[in-house]
């Protein structure tokens, strides 16, 4: 039986955000699917920063899938306090009709790796037979420097699917972490990727990090000029750009502004803001 939702799937997993919600919106699905779908459609929607479309649109009484990715949306644009979303998610893991929801799942996981809770991450997660779920896990165990962890638990998703595109972008993230020659690997994986389907500013940004790792400044500057065409908002791509601008002893004034514009909580913003408070001190206490 064809996979209806597999492309639409696919392109999530790669960041191909626009890509989900064009072809999302021909299929021809059963109720189940049409949820699927929805919440695939809103988290692309979500992942492009369009947070009040996805919280005007899902209605309370929609499905609890799609209840979830509304959450998230609500927690990720700060319309919804930090305290009343985990409140949220406590109500809804204790409620066996809604514990067993894998989009509910992972989403809280999701929430609680943002919010630095990894021991509540992985329970929301661990175990799960679902690639999404633990592609999580495997995040989140590299967040934790388990790299040790994360290849063990790509070891399992290579058993189930070897081939997914999830599985083998876990691979690369784990080949990263390792180091030393594996970083070379997990630059094939993103090339092969992006032959394969198509090059998006994810996949570009992976390579580039690869490249970064490597020394090789010029190519991971090449590749991210390309993730920026792509797109020019998106904050991983600006940070990369300021990172490697700095080695290249570029001008990266411009990408710093981008950068506080698209996502002011950003962690390179945060210690652009320090180190400027922290030179303003210096030369205070010089003048």
């Amino acid at each position: 039986m064809a996979d209806l939702l597999f492309n639409v799937r696919n392109s999530f997993y790669l960041g191909a955000y626009n890509t989900v919600i064009n072809e999302a919106a021909d299929l021809d699905l059963s109720e189940a699917e049409s949820i699927e779908r929805d919440c695939f459609v809103y988290r692309s929607y979500i992942a492009l920063g369009s947070y009040d479309l996805v919280i005007s649109e899902i209605r309370d009484s929609a499905a609890t899938g799609l209840l979830a990715v509304k959450l998230l949306a609500q927690y990720l644009s700060g319309r919804k306090l930090k305290e009343d979303v985990i409140a949220t998610l406590q109500d809804w893991l204790s409620d066996s009709a809604c514990n067993r929801n894998t989009t509910v799942l992972l989403i809280a996981g999701m929430i609680h790796a943002q919010e630095g809770n990894y021991p509540e991450a992985l329970k929301c997660c661990h175990g799960s037979t679902n690639l999404e779920m633990q592609a999580l896990c495997v995040q989140v165990y590299l967040k934790m420097d388990r790299p040790d962890k994360a290849e063990l638990q790509v070891k399992t998703m290579s058993s189930i699917d070897d081939d997914a595109t999830l599985t083998q972008l876990a691979t690369a993230w784990v080949a990263q972490a390792l180091g030393g020659a594996k970083v070379q690997e997990a630059a094939y994986v993103y090339q092969e990727l992006g032959e394969k389907y198509n090059y998006t500013a994810s996949l570009y940004n992976g390579r580039a990090v690869c490249y970064m790792k490597m020394g090789r400044w010029e190519d991971a500057d090449h590749d991210l000029q390309e993730a920026f065409s792509k797109d020019a908002k998106d904050p991983d791509t600006l940070s990369n750009l300021i990172t490697v601008g700095l080695h290249l002893g570029k001008n990266v004034a411009r990408y710093q502004t981008q950068l506080k514009m698209a996502a002011a909580n950003h962690p390179n913003v945060k210690r652009l803001e320090a180190a400027d408070e922290a030179f303003a001190r210096a030369a205070a206490s010089i003048a």
